[in-house]
C-alpha cells in the first residue's frame, strides 16, 4: 500500500506489474467520510448489518497508511459489545476472513462496483456466526482445561490452596511474571517460584523466556485450548 498525489491505493502485482485494485477517498475526502461513519454509528438499524456496513464503509475510506483491516475487525467486535449483542469481546471475527480472505475482497469490491450490499451482508452474518460458533466451542474447551486443572490441583497434599490461588491468577493472566503473580495473589516470592516450579513439573505452566532472571511464566493449557481454536478452522 503507498500513498500517491491522489491519495491512498492498494497495489496487487501479477507479472511484476503493479494494478491499481482499488482506491479509498483522496485526503482531502477523509474529513467528510469519517464524518458519515461517525454519525452512522449512532443510528438505530439491526446491530449486524450495521456492523456489517460499518466495517465496509471504514475498509473503504481506508484512513491509514497502516493498521485499516485490524482496526476495522476490531470496530466489528466493539459495535457488538455496544449494541448488547456481545456481553464480552470474544468475538474474533478476522479468522474466518483470513480463511476467506479471496472471498472476502470479492465481496468488499462488489459493494464498491456494484452496490451489492445484500450479497456483502450474507457473507458478514455467515462470518458471525461462524466465528460465534468457535467461540463457543472454545469456551467450553477453556471451561473444561480450567476444571481438570483444579480438580489435579485440590489433590496435591499441603499446598493446594496455594496452587489454586496462582491457577486463578493465571486464568486472568495467562502469561505472567513473578512479580505480576505476587501482587495478584500476595504470596511471597520464594512461595511463587516454589508453586511455579509445582505447576511446571505438571505440565500446567511453563516458563517462556528460557532465562535465570526475570522469567516470564505462561498457561500452557489454556494457550493450548486457545490455539486449537485456529488449528480446528
Amino acid at each position: 500500500m503507498k500513498r500517491d498525489p491522489f491519495g491512498t491505493y492498494i497495489e496487487s502485482t501479477t507479472m511484476g506489474e503493479a494494478v491499481r485494485a482499488f482506491v479509498p477517498p483522496t485526503p482531502a475526502h477523509l474529513d467528510a467520510c469519517l464524518t458519515n461513519l461517525e454519525q452512522y454509528l449512532h443510528e438505530p438499524a439491526n446491530p449486524i448489518a450495521k456492523a456489517a456496513l460499518a466495517h465496509l464503509q471504514f475498509e473503504t475510506i481506508h484512513p491509514f497508511l497502516d493498521g485499516n483491516g485490524r482496526v476495522g475487525r476490531l470496530l466489528i467486535t466493539l459495535m457488538l459489545c455496544h449494541d448488547n449483542v456481545l456481553r464480552k469481546p470474544l468475538l474474533y471475527p478476522s479468522l474466518y476472513f483470513k480463511q476467506h480472505r479471496q472471498q472476502y475482497y470479492e465481496e468488499l469490491n462488489a459493494v464498491r462496483a456494484h452496490g451489492d450490499y445484500e450479497r456483502w451482508i450474507g457473507f458478514f452474518t455467515e462470518a458471525i456466526r461462524h466465528s460465534a460458533e468457535v467461540a463457543i466451542e472454545t469456551g467450553r474447551r477453556v471451561t473444561q482445561v480450567f476444571s481438570e486443572d483444579r480438580a489435579q490441583l485440590r489433590a496435591v497434599p499441603r499446598i493446594a490452596g496455594l496452587l489454586l490461588m496462582i491457577q486463578e491468577a493465571l486464568q486472568a493472566k495467562p502469561v505472567a511474571t513473578v512479580a505480576t503473580l505476587r501482587a495478584a495473589t500476595g504470596l511471597a516470592k520464594p512461595t511463587v517460584n516454589s508453586l511455579l516450579r509445582e505447576l511446571a513439573a505438571r505440565g500446567i505452566v511453563k516458563e517462556s523466556t528460557g532465562r535465570a532472571r526475570d522469567r516470564v511464566y505462561v498457561y500452557r493449557r489454556y494457550l493450548e485450548a486457545l490455539a486449537a481454536e485456529e488449528e480446528a478452522n
